[in-house]
């Protein structure tokens, strides 16, 4: 096979820092020998090596200490199907996903390997210039491109503007930044079809119409998002992880309005990382898989369930790509877990107050080698809990003691991350360095299956306080990971990960803690990481804001069939993979394990 080779040119080389030349392959001589650049000029937001100079040596790859440059080999025959590149030695995107009249079209992918620029180009908010940086190319000429194909007659429409889109934002926290008002004045705003406030009931929206839109939580204003999205006249919604910060029950609820709307003369398209709500809200699934950063490219499409499982096995068998080498298996969780250890933690019946909110805990325990999710509704006790457990709160009632003789060493991942719990001019290397030198060690395991896969390499020598939320969340989460703890506190691992940085994660999660004798607690909403990692679950109910109950642990299947039994939802295991899935709700098999009070399966 023929290749080609693409250059990705970072900005992790500083030139006051840097002591080196930064090479780049001369185009004249074919020799292998390079000419050198100065630093100054090199390190410049200019290509250092150029695609068509470059012969594929890797004396700049070598030369350069900082892992600032990468070479990466691309098939020749993608390059027909180029569909947008932001410039020179920059991000390029290959194929499109395909829209499909009255069906829900799911993405899944990588962070940074193009999720995002696909739906802008097919919500025609970016016009794609087909692999040319430097042509203007006209939505008629994009149509032509994919011409027998059905993006072509779907380009048509877009150019001909026949079709109406409506885009839910990724990001819901710029929200209140642009607009004010409150819930009801907003979706009044936004309602064109009459149908709002009926939307806003089924997700409870209805309960804060009065409510500023400054007020809300995270997961309120990813509701407000969904339904102000399908309050739109629009032939075409567009929903960017729709499920963030919203708990199971907000995730199937929302799911199910928009799968509500996938009816004729409609496209629907949805990018989540949530397997599981992919799944329920999907009538067929795109892999983007490639180089995050470099280049992205769109599987063909598959059937929602032999998509995610040919995602979880690692291997595109349709594109022939291998993803990772080893496929993601799920246990099956008998009626109770087997217990390899010592008691690590116990406490009695708990009575917790914050404000107005009280909590009330039932004894429990857990012993070393053990994984305890938490399970229930947004506001209902489960960080309360967690805050109790880690010291940082106080019960009224009852004691959290240790079970063992000597002090229990605890490594805590909060929820909601702020730049002030890292040091002042402390760097990323900084933090990791100070939690555990292997997690900055090249070749150790923290490095390569935590600092490297959650990218934070790429950002060592930026200053701690000055990340995004979702690296400040990353960063967080592989502290805490690499510390030497007996407990480990984790409130929501998966916030801001992709769907590999999860899988990742739950394995770094039950190595830590085997291989170190400890346990860990573990807030999570995200139903097949929870069932992934767990051996026991607590499940919380009550009135969220008001009171809160919490069960012992419990096994896993018990306690998810009480979970998802309030929610009148069932799961059953996929043959292949193990994994759960979610029912559609009147089929034959949500009608059967209902009528068995056998909600989870």
């Amino acid at each position: 096979m023929k290749l080609r080779l693409a250059v990705l040119e970072s900005a992790s080389c500083k030139p006051k820092k840097c002591s080196y030349e930064c090479i780049s392959v001369c185009p004249v001589n074919r020799s292998g020998r390079a000419k050198a650049i100065d630093a100054d000029t090199a390190v410049r937001a200019q290509p250092i090596v150029f695609e068509d100079a470059c012969i594929g040596c890797g004396l700049c790859v070598r030369a350069c200490p900082f892992e600032a440059l990468q070479i990466v080999n691309l098939p020749t025959e993608l390059e027909e199907e180029a569909v947008h590149r932001y410039g020179v030695n920059k991000f390029k995107l290959y194929r499109l996903p395909v829209p499909k009249e009255g069906q829900v079209v799911g993405i899944i992918g990588k962070n940074g390997s193009g999720k995002t620029t696909a739906i802008r180009i097919l919500a025609g908010e970016l016009k794609p210039n087909l692999g040319d940086p430097e042509k203007e190319v006209e939505w008629e000429e994009v149509s032509k491109r994919f011409r027998g194909s059905e993006l072509q007659s779907y380009f048509k429409l877009l150019a001909e503007r026949k079709v109406r889109v409506a885009h839910k934002i990724q990001y819901v926290d710029l929200v209140p930044k642009k607009v004010k008002g409150t819930v009801g004045e907003l979706l009044m705003r936004a309602d064109e079809r009459g149908i709002a406030r009926e939307l806003a009931s089924q997700v409870g929206l209805d309960k804060l119409w009065n409510r500023s839109v400054e007020a809300l939580s995270g997961g309120e204003l990813q509701k407000l998002l969904v339904v102000a999205t399908l309050s739109k006249d629009a032939n075409v919604y567009v929903f960017d992880e729709p499920s963030s910060f919203l708990d199971v029950r907000e995730r199937i609820r929302v799911a199910r309005l928009i799968r509500g709307e996938a009816k004729p003369g409609k496209y629907i398209i949805v990018v989540e990382h949530d397997l599981a709500v992919l799944d329920y809200v999907s009538d067929q699934v795109h892999v983007l898989y490639g180089e995050p950063g470099v280049y992205g490219i769109v599987s063909l499409p598959y059937p929602t369930r032999s998509g995610i499982n040919e995602f979880l096995d690692g291997y595109l068998r349709a594109e022939n790509v291998r993803l990772w080498k080893e496929p993601i298996k799920f246990r099956v969780h008998g009626e109770a877990a087997e217990v390899k250890g010592g008691k690590l933690v116990s406490w009695t019946a708990l009575k917790v107050e914050v404000g107005d909110f009280r909590l009330f805990v039932e004894p429990g325990e857990i012993w070393e080698n053990q994984v305890v999710g938490i399970v229930g509704p947004n506001g209902i006790g489960k960080t309360t809990f967690v805050k109790t457990v880690a010291g940082q709160l106080r019960a009224v009632e009852g004691t959290v003691f240790p079970a063992r003789e000597g002090e229990i060493a605890v490594a805590y991942k909060p929820q909601y991350v702020s730049p002030e719990l890292f040091p002042e001019g402390a760097t990323v290397l900084d933090v990791l360095r100070a939690s555990n030198p292997e997690a900055v060690m090249p070749g150790s395991w923290l490095y390569l299956e935590l600092t490297k896969r959650l990218k934070l390499d790429k950002l060592l020598e930026r200053e701690a306080r000055s990340l995004s939320g979702g690296e400040l969340q990353k960063l967080a989460l592989a502290g805490a990971l690499a510390r030497e703890a007996h407990l480990y506190l984790l409130d929501e691992p998966s916030a801001y990960l992709d769907v590999e940085e999860r899988l990742g994660v739950a394995k770094i999660i039950r190595r830590a803690v085997e291989n170190r004798g400890a346990a860990a607690l573990m807030v999570e909403h995200d139903i097949m990481l929870g069932d992934l990692v767990a051996d026991q679950i607590m499940v919380f109910s009550g009135d969220p804001g008001r009171e809160g109950r919490a069960g012992s642990p419990g096994p896993v299947k018990r306690g998810m069939n009480a979970l998802l039994g309030d929610l009148y939802i069932t799961m059953r295991r996929d043959p292949e993979s193990g994994r759960p899935r979610v029912n559609k709700e009147g089929s034959y098999l949500d009608r059967m394990q209902k009528s068995r009070g056998e909600f989870y399966g």
